[in-house]
């Protein structure tokens, strides 16, 4: 086999020096927005002026999207499970509610104080579950979440208990857009809150960051090899996940103005993983659809039957998992794969 940096021919009867090959470099994931990424991010806007009864609907749909995000690029990306992701939720609804109690009611800086909240909060908690492998992480994460909750509940003298803050109520949002009962502004609120933190995150896991991520996902004890630190990056992944989620905790509580001592509870966890088996991990868009498939369904079915409505949840749960290996958005990608081969053999045949 000839080496690679053997000069041709015509670079030898000419006498000229033979020019080096220069080394393949594999290029970084592009993070270019597809038409149809352009398409679901219209899709909400379209939603507005088709359903304009369904906006507080479409508004929370949002926030519990972000954070289905949140969990997707710690579990997703980074491989932490965790059953105690609704404590960085659940501490960001009440920063922002608190603050506002308190006479703090500007939303867009009473947003970034609870981020930076469930940030710090994350980031110390970060120290024990990063260093654990997957059984140990599922029990730190649960404790903290547990100790969170029952922290609020026994300070019901600041958290109002189980009967949840409330005086909560936010200032026109920068002095001109109130929030209405028809939930309009909360509905643009949300999305362009929503828009803003999904395009920082997917432009961060298309990153050499985020492309370590996956590696440790893969093969947490190989990464050292390359120089990369495990831990340090587990702990930036972890924290900024529970800064997203702290992030949708506050606007759960500014759009709603009400904080429930549920935003603590380990059901939102588990509801949360819910989400991302439905629509996929490790994708992003799959924590989106996967809210947006599991609040339509629970709206819908507990309509339909209020005090049997999580048994059908199940069962959707079961048969995604059986039948759609990745969620809907895995799926839906072998589907059109098969689609494509079917064609693909055709055109060959013919």
């Amino acid at each position: 086999m000839k080496s690679a940096s053997v000069s041709t021919p015509s670079n030898a009867a000419k006498g000229a020096p033979a020019k080096p090959v220069q080394p393949l470099r594999h290029a970084l994931p592009n993070d270019r927005w597809k038409p149809l990424e352009i398409v679901f991010w219209l899709l909400p806007v379209a939603a507005y002026f088709l359903f304009p009864d369904y906006l507080v609907l479409a508004s929370q749909i949002m926030i519990v999207g972000l954070f289905a995000v949140s969990l997707d690029l710690i579990l997703g990306y980074a491989g932490i499970v965790s059953l105690g992701h609704a404590a960085f939720f659940g501490l960001g609804a009440y920063a922002a509610g608190l603050l506002s109690v308190h006479g703090w009611s500007e939303p867009v800086s009473g947003l970034l104080i609870a981020a930076a909240v469930s940030g710090l909060l994350g980031f110390l908690a970060s120290f024990l579950v990063v260093r654990g492998q997957d059984l140990r992480r599922l029990m730190v994460t649960l404790g903290v979440g547990l100790m969170l909750f029952e922290a609020a509940n026994k300070a019901a003298f600041i958290t109002g208990g189980v009967d949840g803050l409330s005086g909560v109520s936010m200032n026109k949002l920068f002095g001109v857009f109130e929030f209405d009962l028809y939930g309009k502004t909360a509905f643009w609120y949300s999305f362009a809150v929503l828009f803003i933190v999904f395009a920082l995150l997917r432009r961060l896991v298309n990153s050499p960051f985020g492309l370590s991520l996956k590696g440790i996902r893969e093969g947490a004890r190989r990464m050292p090899a390359i120089g990369a630190d495990v831990n340090r990056r587990l702990t930036v992944a972890f924290t900024i996940g529970a800064t997203v989620a702290g992030i949708a905790g506050a606007l759960l509580a500014q759009t709603t103005q009400f904080v429930g001592l549920d935003s603590l509870s380990f059901a939102r966890s588990a509801e949360l993983m819910i989400m991302l088996v439905l629509g996929g991990t490790g994708r992003l868009y799959g924590a989106l659809i996967g809210a947006l498939v599991f609040m339509l369904a629970q709206d819908y079915i507990a309509g339909l039957n209020p005090a049997y409505w999580q048994f059908w949840i199940g069962l959707l749960l079961i048969v995604i998992v059986l039948f759609a290996r990745g969620g809907i958005l895995g799926g839906g990608e072998r589907l059109l794969n098969m689609i494509r081969g079917s064609k693909a053999g055709k055109g060959g045949v013919q």
